[in-house]
C-alpha cells in the first residue's frame, strides 16, 4: 500500500520457485557511486536486485521531495529489472556524531521515537518500491541499562513499525548483529516471544555473522532460520572477528551455505554486504557475483 503522496506502488518481479538464488549487492558498499550509476552497474553485472540502504547519498529519507525521488527510483528499478530490499543501517543518518544513534534502546523516549519514525518511513518507501522486506537491527544496550529494560524498550519501539508492516504488507526483518542486544538467532526468538510471535516480524540472516559467533555452522543456521527468513546478507568472515570480508578472505565454506539457501524455500534477495569496501565497490561487485556463481549459486 503506497502512502507517500504522488508515488505509485511498484510491483516487484515474480519470484522463481526453483532451486536458484536471487543475488543482490548492497548500496552501502557502493557509496562512492550515485544511486543511478550503482543500479545500472548491478544490472549490467547480472544481479537480480539491490539492498538499498537509505542514506544521505542514496535516497535520503529525511531530505525534501521524497515522493518524487522514490517515484524516480521505482521507475529506474523497473527499467533495470531489479528487485529491492530496504536496509536501514546507515551509520549517521540520524545523528552526525554518534554511529547508529539514536537506537531503539536509547534511554531517552524521544530519541527512541526518532529511530522508530525512520523505520516507519522506510516501510512506506518499501511499499512504493515494491520491496520484499525492510531490514533493521536492535542497537547496542546503553551503559547502565539492565537487559530486561532493554528488551522492553526494543519491543515497545518496534510495535509501531510492526503496525506499519501489517498495513503495507512488507515484513520487518530484524538482523542479529554482533555486539547488539539482539545478537544471535536465539535472541531473535526471544523477541518473537516477547512480541507474541507477530506474523509481520521476520529475520535478516547475515551469513558472516553466523560464522562470527553462532555455535552452529552457517549452513545449519540457514536451515534453522528458514521459516522466518525475509532477507539474507552474505560475505566472508572469520570466527570471532566481526569484519565483513570479500569472498575468499575469510573462513566460510560457501557451497553448503548456498545449497541450504537454495533449498530452504527462501524467495528473497541474497545481498552481498561489504559496507567498508566502497572504494573498490565496482570491482568487488563483479568479483562477488563471479565467486558466488563458481561456488554453486545459480542466479535467476
Amino acid at each position: 500500500m503506497s502512502t507517500i503522496p504522488g508515488s505509485p506502488a511498484r510491483t516487484g518481479p515474480a519470484h522463481d520457485r526453483t532451486a536458484r538464488l536471487r543475488l543482490g549487492y548492497g548500496t552501502n558498499g557502493l557509496t562512492d557511486l550515485r544511486l543511478g550509476d550503482a543500479l545500472a552497474l548491478l544490472a549490467d553485472l547480472g544481479y537480480d536486485g539491490v539492498g538499498l540502504t537509505l542514506d544521505h547519498m542514496h535516497l535520503d529519507p529525511l531530505a525534501p521531495d521524497l515522493a518524487r525521488r522514490v517515484h524516480h527510483t521505482a521507475t529506474r528499478l523497473d527499467q533495470l529489472g531489479l528487485d529491492v530490499t530496504i536496509e536501514t543501517g546507515a551509520r549517521y543518518i540520524l545523528d552526525p556524531r554518534h554511529k547508529h544513534g539514536p537506537s531503539l534502546l536509547d534511554s531517552d523516549p524521544a530519541a527512541r521515537a526518532t529511530r522508530t519514525a525512520l523505520l516507519t518511513t522506510a516501510m512506506t518507501i518499501a511499499a512504493d518500491l515494491g520491496a520484499h522486506a525492510v531490514h533493521c537491527f536492535s542497537g547496542t544496550t546503553p551503559p547502565g541499562t539492565d537487559p530486561d529494560t532493554a528488551w522492553k524498550r526494543l519491543a515497545t519501539s518496534l510495535t509501531p513499525v510492526l503496525h506499519a508492516a501489517q498495513d503495507t504488507g512488507i515484513p520487518l526483518a530484524i538482523e542479529p548483529e554482533p555486539g547488539h542486544l539482539l545478537a544471535t538467532l536465539d535472541d531473535f526468538h526471544r523477541l518473537r516471544a516477547l512480541l507474541g510471535d507477530p506474523g509481520q516480524l521476520g529475520l535478516t540472516l547475515d551469513i558472516g555473522h553466523c560464522q562470527c559467533l553462532e555455535e552452529r555452522t552457517p549452513a545449519d543456521c540457514v536451515r534453522d532460520a528458514a521459516p522466518w527468513l525475509r532477507h539474507v546478507q552474505i560475505e566472508d568472515m572469520r570466527r570471532g572477528v566481526h569484519e565483513h570480508l570479500p569472498f575468499g578472505a575469510g573462513e566460510i565454506d560457501f557451497p553448503p551455505v548456498l545449497h541450504a539457501l537454495a533449498t530452504s524455500g527462501y524467495q528473497g534477495l541474497t545481498v552481498v554486504e561489504l559496507p567498508r569496501h566502497s572504494h573498490a565497490g565496482p570491482e568487488l561487485a563483479r568479483a562477488s557475483i563471479e565467486f558466488l556463481t563458481r561456488q554453486g549459486a545459480r542466479p535467476c
